[in-house]
């Protein structure tokens, strides 16, 4: 990656200059929130002895949480990001999936076409606003390939917030944030990088074809089309920018944007700490497309080592390691393709359930509420959750959980169903002992529009799409990394079981910042290399 050597240089020339003008700190310059999007902690292991870039460094001298978790039940990327900077579940940051994630029609895009975005629906505060509550002067970027990932790590306050608009190729803002992009912005898209840099160029393997014990013939992968080696990016204009998002140079080029941001914005050159966020969404269109078993994966994340590798480097030489502290997760984990046997999980028992699979539930369903008088319009289904629509059937409690306790029976019947319960139900349930009925009692609480939840066998999948996926509250989609990095904190392995919420509360233990709200994370004072009383 000659642009991001080009600028590590760069930065290790001009370092030793800014460093000498510095006074020593009492609390880092720069907290960097390093978010990959579908990254398994497994991943990290299994390949450890081929990084040598930023895996390879925090590895080796951050603490590496292996059995850290989203211990919620929707493992999407909206819910996940929305928990990792909050120190709160979803069914208290409000974004409980995708589809009531960010996008909005009343705001939107600031410099090219597409759907408009905006934290409207978050709710609460994330450690940005306890960090801008203790000192105004912080300043804040965050970016992302993702809307939804640039946005809700630093939930609903007014910062730089950027984005990559696939049918452009260019970073985007919306309304929300700003009227116009900053020069610095405006630059950077006006050097096209797809088009320049991309547009026509063959993705091919890092490292020799031996270093792959994956095979590359594999078509259950990418819908059985293009799942070999090389891959190539269409020279066409309409076309690249779309197409880049599935290659390693999106991460690439997210890295190389933010970069020109921080230094832009001067990040971590005042005396109060600043907060760069960075979501990096490549993982997981490689991850959807051919599945954790893949060749392509396995290559992604090596080049992601590198990428990150460079970054970090440049930040290092430009601030000081001793300035800097880092935090890295992921929003969730992945299954493997159901038309894979997988190294990573024993899914022989996979299979798809057909799109039409809870019919019969949805007709018992339909029967009662006429039986019973209801608006048959108050009553919908989204993904795994059935949801009522509470203004419809105000007055009548009673009969909207009878309706949930129904559904729950008759979808449990369904072959591939590990369970469907009522919300009420959960209420009641041991959740100490019972992982699945905690983790949906963190996502939604009772006399909310959600009234009952399905819940798939381990692996399987419904309906007939071609790739990976996740969203379940089975640990393969749940179990992400937890890694802290910098001068306040220990290292090694950490094999204790600890929740993503617990990031941001460990991070203002070490910044001296209160929450301002009560969050449902703790400090990881085994993280700390100086243990709090």
């Amino acid at each position: 990656m000659p642009r991001l050597l080009a600028l590590l240089l760069l930065a290790t020339v001009s370092a030793p200059a800014l460093q000498a003008q510095e006074a020593p700190r009492d609390r880092p310059a720069l907290v960097v929130f390093v978010t990959v999007d579908q990254l398994r902690p497994d991943y990290l292991q299994r390949w450890s002895g081929q990084f040598t870039g930023g895996f390879a460094r925090l590895l080796r001298d951050g603490v590496f949480f292996t059995n850290a978790v989203h211990d919620h039940a929707i493992t999407e990327t909206a819910p996940g990001h929305s928990t990792t900077m909050s120190g709160r579940f979803p069914y208290s940051t409000g974004i409980a999936s995708n589809s009531a994630g960010v996008n909005t029609p009343t705001a939107p895009l600031v410099g090219s076409p597409g759907t408009g975005a905006s934290p409207f629906r978050f709710e609460g505060t994330t450690l940005v606003d306890w960090m801008t509550s203790s000192d105004a002067r912080t300043r804040v970027l965050s970016v992302s390939r993702k809307d939804r990932g640039a946005i809700l790590p630093v939930g609903r306050g007014r910062h730089q917030v950027y984005w990559y608009a696939p049918a452009t190729g260019r970073f985007v803002t919306s309304t929300w944030y700003a009227d116009f992009l900053p020069g610095w912005v405006r630059s950077f898209n006006g050097e096209e990088r797809v088009m320049n840099e991309y547009a026509g160029q063959s993705w091919n393997l890092l490292l020799p074809d031996s270093a792959y014990p994956e095979a590359d013939s594999v078509p259950a992968e990418s819908g059985g089309e293009d799942f070999l080696f090389p891959h190539m990016v269409s020279p066409d204009s309409a076309r690249a920018p779309g197409q880049v998002v599935s290659t390693p140079w999106m991460d690439e080029m997210t890295f190389d944007f933010a970069w020109r941001g921080v230094r832009a914005m001067d990040l971590g050159g005042g005396p109060q700490t600043d907060v760069l966020a960075v979501s990096l969404s490549t993982t997981d269109a490689v991850g959807h497309r051919y599945g954790p078993d893949s060749r392509e994966l396995h290559d992604q994340v090596l080049r992601l080592d590198r990428a990150l590798g460079a970054f970090l480097d440049s930040l290092i030489a430009l601030r000081g390691e001793e300035n800097i502290v880092l935090g890295l997760t992921a929003d969730h984990g992945v299954a493997p393709l159901p038309g894979v046997r997988s190294t990573w999980n024993d899914n022989s028992s996979a299979r798809r359930l057909p799109d039409n699979a809870f019919a019969k539930a949805y007709a018992a369903v339909a029967a009662e509420v006429t039986k019973r008088g209801l608006d048959a319009t108050a009553f919908s289904m989204d993904g795994e959750v059935l949801e009522v629509d509470r203004e419809k059937v105000s007055g009548k409690e009673a009969d909207v959980t009878a309706i949930a306790r129904l559904f729950a029976r008759e979808v449990s019947r369904v072959p591939g169903v590990q369970r469907a319960d009522a919300i009420v139900d959960l209420a009641s349930a041991d959740t100490v002992r019972d992982d699945i009925a905690r983790r949906w009692l963190h996502m939604f609480r009772p006399g909310g529009e959600v009234i009952a939840t399905v819940t798939l066998k381990p692996f399987h999948y419904t309906g007939n799409y071609a790739g990976a996926s996740h969203g379940t509250p089975h640990d393969y989609d749940a179990r992400v990394p937890v890694i802290f990095w910098g001068a306040p904190f220990t290292s090694g392995r950490n094999d204790t079981r600890v929740r993503v919420v617990d990031m941001a509360p460990t991070l203002a233990e070490v910044l001296d910042v209160e929450p301002l709200e009560r969050v449902d994370g703790r400090v990881l004072k085994q993280a700390l290399a100086v243990r709090t009383p």
